[in-house]
């Protein structure tokens, strides 16, 4: 499809270029059908209340209804929100959100009790419980259920807890409400004069313009903007930590980290290993950035200089067809089978919702449940490459869950973020890989090069540095420091001298990044990002060095679900992300993408 001057309608858009939902809901009634039904199913919760210790056939009686409606549950709002995203302006899919969101609350509330029955079973009782042949499926379940025995609340706590979330997201909702709605980022004049507002979804564009002025004038006013109401910024940003010291605290926790580490079983020194493998590791970001200064002729470099493209009028066009069968070739080490899967569901399968068009979501995601097949929104482009990276990329997630979805029961078949960006990745890589292979020309080579080291600047450096603020700032708060806009803002300028190291000259306004940063409010979230892109480089070199074996590792991997714990999981792959190796093997990668740029750039 031709990139447009504006979006067009959705009625406008070929039918085959638009995901099938009818395998959910043939349409809108039959889905109104079933919210009525399991909306009736809520007040059966009570008939359980109080039996979960009479017996083992008892438990497992109310654990079967718990999962049963868990899974339409998940079937009604998989539905909703995808239909919600086809287009924002139609009142009628934001009321059906709504409505599947306040009773997904409702069932919180209402199947609260069954943790804190669970746990109040003594536990050599419930040690004969799982012995019993009636809970033989949910063993596993329950296991990693009682590893909350000592962080469980009575009943009505956990129904007052339960009750509390919707006000526990104040913070970040006031965040999203001032960060999207309220700030105004001000405009600027671009090189030909003309007048530019300035938005969260041009910034970075703007930010690639070879007019130095126009950048610097960009970087400036959109920070001003967070410059203007960096106190209000401070104290949604400190209400949400204080937020998740109560929950943390309520649950005796030691920290919010440890609570947050707690759920994937992940140890701190995971954490921990991999801000000191970073921080071993800066010189091949520093020599980058002094060849990027050199490159750019500056003789000084700021981070708004850090996205201009070193390659001029890049030029790329590829259809949304010829790019499903140029990732498929890439992703050829994968499989026969693999690539029939895949090359079925997002072409005649009708996995994806390829382009934009007027009230569409933007951006991209991979989405479905365990009764459908993978969805993908996608606004697709075809003169922009990172169109085709997307597509890679939501099309890794995709796999794994499919492959998951058929080969875990429903109970285990949902995978933890810890993993969810390995197949992702692994697919990403597999295509720049593919890509660099063939005969191109030096400019083209340069730019792919360059995209895959701002990747992984991204990615394992930026989110590194991300995830070292936030375990400093609950540091912080634990230990009673007041958090204040100086508080904030001193220790990022710490953190960004050290990752920028003394070839980049920092702005003081940068200072401000930190109150920007939406997975500030998903605590001990965004480390995830960079073990998970350290994880899927070692397990691309593994599959590429080695033959079947290494293969059906990471294929299994994918239909593992979440049948182990994380670590557990990637160990089987062949990946142990308690040792250093791999984020050590992934770093060891960034250093070869600059040391071949540096040589394709010398005498430039």
């Amino acid at each position: 499809m031709e990139a447009t001057v504006g979006p067009i309608t959705r009625e406008a858009i070929p039918e085959d270029s638009t995901w099938d939902l009818d395998g959910l809901y043939p349409d809108d009634a039959a889905w109104k059908a079933e919210l009525a039904s399991l909306e009736a199913e809520v007040a059966r919760y009570e008939t359980y209340r109080g039996t979960l210790a009479d017996s083992a056939a008892s438990l497992a009686a109310c654990l079967t209804f718990d999962m049963n409606v868990s899974r339409t549950l998940d079937r009604l709002y998989t539905y909703a929100h995808l239909k919600n995203d086809e287009d924002k302006t139609v009142t009628f899919h934001q009321g059906n959100y709504e409505r599947i969101s306040r009773l997904a609350t409702r069932l919180a509330q209402a199947s609260s009790f069954i943790r804190s029955e669970v746990m109040a079973i003594a536990e050599e009782r419930m040690q004969s419980f799982l012995d019993d042949e009636a809970l033989e499926f949910f063993r596993l379940y329950l296991e990693r259920m009682l590893r909350y025995r000592r962080h469980t609340l009575s009943a009505p706590e956990e129904a007052l807890l339960a009750a509390s979330s919707e006000v526990g997201r104040a913070p970040r909702d006031a965040f999203d409400m001032l960060d999207n709605a309220d700030l105004k980022l001000g405009s600027v004049d671009d090189s030909s004069g003309r007048r530019v507002d300035i938005t969260h979804g041009n910034f970075q564009s703007l930010l690639q313009s070879y007019d130095r002025e126009l950048r610097r004038g960009v970087f400036h006013k959109f920070y001003s903007a967070y410059g203007d109401h960096r106190y209000t910024y401070a104290s949604l940003l400190a209400s949400s930590i204080k937020k998740d010291k109560f929950f943390a605290t309520s649950r005796r926790y030691p920290s919010v980290r440890d609570q947050a580490l707690f759920s994937e079983n992940i140890p701190a020194a995971v954490y921990d290993n991999l801000i000191a493998a970073v921080h071993a590791n800066l010189a091949p970001l520093h020599r980058y950035y002094d060849l990027r200064k050199r490159l750019l002729g500056l003789d000084d470099l700021h981070v708004y200089d850090l996205s201009v493209p070193l390659v001029e009028d890049f030029h790329w066009r590829m259809e949304y067809p010829d790019a499903v069968e140029r990732i498929l070739q890439a992703l050829s080490p994968l499989g026969a089978d693999y690539a029939a899967i895949l090359k079925s569901g997002l072409l005649e399968g009708r996995w994806v919702d390829r382009y934009e068009v007027k009230g569409k979501r933007s951006g991209a995601y991979s989405s479905g449940c365990y009764d459908s097949n993978p969805f993908i929104l996608m606004n697709y482009l075809d003169d922009n490459i990172n169109s085709v990276y997307t597509l890679a990329h939501e099309a890794g997630h995709s796999m794994h869950s499919y492959f998951s979805r058929k080969t875990q029961p429903y109970l285990y078949s949902d995978y933890t973020i810890f993993v969810a960006e390995v197949a992702s990745t692994f697919n990403e890589v597999l295509l720049t890989r593919s890509l660099l292979a063939d005969d191109i020309d030096r400019e083209t080579k340069i730019y792919l090069l360059c995209r895959e080291i701002d990747n992984f600047r991204g990615t394992l450096y930026r989110q590194t540095q991300f995830a070292e603020f936030e375990h400093l700032i609950y540091q912080a708060a634990e230990s009673g420091v007041p958090l204040t806009v100086d508080t904030f803002t001193e220790m990022y300028r710490e953190l960004l001298e050290r990752y920028f190291g003394g070839g980049v000259k920092l702005d003081e306004c940068l200072s401000l990044e930190c109150f920007r940063i939406p997975h500030f409010y998903f605590s001990f979230y965004v480390y995830k990002y960079a073990t998970g892109l350290s994880a899927a480089y070692a397990l691309t070199e593994r599959v590429l060095g080695g033959g079947a074996s290494e293969l059906a590792d990471y294929l299994n991997f994918l239909k593992s679900g979440g049948s182990k714990y994380p670590l557990d999981l990637l160990k089987d792959a062949g990946v142990d992300m308690t040792s250093p190796s791999p984020v050590a093997t992934a770093l060891a990668r960034f250093s070869e993408l600059v040391d071949q740029l540096e040589a394709l750039t010398v005498g430039s």
